[in-house]
């Protein structure tokens, strides 16, 4: 598999098991203890960008920065664009049940699926861009 090929579907597996840990987490947080939607939503955001930020940097995008700074910058970065996605998260989740009147774990999967596009090209072209691909002056 070139490494095209396997950093998508890295991507695609970690993605679609952050998505998988942010849909437990809201199920558990929304149905099982009872709590308003927009609270579950935020604590299974929560949840799914820690573990997001640590399987992205080490496995979908092997991120080979290791100095403080670096690291403190791609983290930053990646906090960044990932309250980008939660305002998306939210603003999708408050379209699809209160305007729309859909359910709101099928309204849940609908978002994450929105987001996690908008999440790969963030990660892709911005947060873990290797210094290779700036210096052969590919960008997005």
């Amino acid at each position: 598999m070139n490494n095209k090929a396997k950093e998508i579907f890295n991507y695609l597996l970690f993605g679609g098991l952050t998505t998988l840990i942010n849909i437990v987490t809201y199920f558990i947080c929304a149905t099982l203890i009872g709590m308003d939607y927009k609270i579950a939503t935020t604590i299974a955001w929560i949840v799914s960008v820690l573990f997001a930020y640590i399987t992205n940097k080490k496995y979908v995008f092997n991120s080979q920065q290791t100095s403080f700074a670096h690291v403190v910058k791609e983290f930053v970065y990646f906090m960044g664009f990932r309250i980008v996605s939660y305002f998306i998260d939210i603003a999708s989740m408050i379209v699809l049940i209160e305007w729309l009147g859909m359910n709101d774990l099928v309204a849940k999967i609908i978002a994450n699926v929105i987001v996690v596009v908008v999440n790969y090209f963030a990660s892709k072209y911005i947060i873990f861009k290797k210094k290779t691909d700036i210096e052969n002056g590919q960008n997005i």
